[in-house]
């Protein structure tokens, strides 16, 4: 088939570091592998480029940058007329896209073409732009998403609390959870490093992972364990700052390329995920690609009881699960498992059968395929 992935979101680069980045890519890397002839539309590329996807055809329409919220939102809407213009004349037989805020990409091009539309939604963006940033139109952004979501054969949602917004606010029939997944070839387990147990955090340094309240169960520690940070993020110098104060010290390596995360992971001995408690349990929706890497990288997850973590990791068999925004009970399960190698190393080797048989792209991909009436079309 000839696949156009598309993505409208301005603040997402195909080439970037972070987690949005990293599942544009391993969509398109699976989708190529099946032998489909697939070139991507976007409005920011990114300069992190993996030596797999050098040759990777990338179309690149800018959105006009502005300080005006309406101009912008009227930017990223002809974006969105520029992109579809490109994509029906390349008459692709599938529209993949990754949902943005006043896109109609795949809603244009599946009325002008016989091609198929999948959708692909990560967040409730509508809300999170009207709570967090600046929203003017909010008529023409739900507008814009009721029209995609009734153009595509299958909308598919990272989460259940995702889908049942889409359908919510949309009416759609076909929409469809279908969690995030990760790479079991380019993540494979690796050797712990000598010494005390490494503890591994991987992520955006944003108030909403918890790292503050990482950096305090470290200061709290029983058991002699080391914290390792993958990630830049606005709250890097204040996590620092924390360490210093607390008189810990913590291995800050920056925002790392996809492709090296691998590298980074290796010496791991536990991965952690501290999702801090939230207002509303409808604000957990994120399907969290950091806990499926720890998993294809063999290491027990320490993770927040929260949202849809509980339904990843099985509590007692590949990780522990504790309460959120509680230092202490963070640092015992830490501490339990730094104390004891065995238990660790058994629920290292669950953790990688669960992302094997579970979690790998490849069967994230096959079942969204299935959801558009595809399934394993080559």
């Amino acid at each position: 088939m000839r696949i156009a992935y598309v993505s409208v979101d301005p603040g997402i680069p195909v080439f970037g570091t972070k987690g949005a980045s990293v599942h544009v890519q391993e969509v398109v890397r699976d989708l190529l592998a099946r032998g489909h002839e697939v070139e991507v539309f976007a409005t920011r590329i990114g300069s992190d480029v993996p030596v797999d996807l050098a040759d990777l055809a990338v179309h690149h329409v800018r959105v006009a940058k502005t300080d005006d919220a309406a101009a912008r939102e009227r930017a990223q809407a002809e974006a969105s007329a520029s992109i579809a213009a490109k994509v029906t004349a390349w008459e692709p037989d599938l529209v993949y896209e990754r949902y943005s805020l006043f896109s109609t990409v795949l809603a244009d091009v599946v009325e002008a073409t016989a091609a198929v539309g999948v959708l692909e939604v990560n967040a409730p963006l509508v809300e999170e732009q009207a709570r967090h940033r600046d929203l003017v139109d909010a008529d023409a952004a739900w507008a814009a998403l009721a029209r995609q979501v009734g153009a595509a054969s299958a909308t598919v949602c990272v989460s259940d609390p995702v889908r049942d917004w889409v359908r919510a606010h949309t009416f759609g029939e076909r929409v469809h959870t279908v969690p995030n997944g990760v790479s079991t070839t380019r993540i494979r387990p690796a050797a712990e490093a000598a010494g005390d147990p490494v503890v591994t955090f991987v992520g955006t340094l944003k108030p909403w992972h918890g790292v503050d309240v990482l950096v305090d169960a470290l200061a709290r520690a029983r058991a002699p364990w080391r914290l390792r940070v993958i990630g830049d993020g606005p709250q890097c110098e204040a996590l620092t700052e924390q360490a210093r104060a607390l008189g810990v010290e913590v291995d800050f390596r920056g925002a790392v390329a996809p492709a090296e995360i691998p590298d980074h992971l290796a010496g791991s001995a536990i991965g952690v995920a501290p999702y801090p408690a939230t207002a509303a349990e409808t604000d957990q929706y994120f399907s969290p690609l950091k806990i499926y890497e720890y998993l294809a990288a063999g290491l027990p997850v320490v993770a927040s009881r929260v949202g849809q973590v509980p339904a990843i990791v099985r509590d007692g068999l590949t990780g522990l699960l504790v309460a959120p925004s509680d230092p202490d009970a963070l640092a015992a399960a830490l501490d339990a498992l730094a104390r004891d190698e065995v238990t660790r190393r058994a629920m290292g080797h669950a953790a990688r059968a669960e992302a094997e048989a579970h979690h790998s792209w490849t069967g994230v991909v096959d079942r969204i395929l299935a959801h558009a009436g595809l399934a394993r079309v080559a």
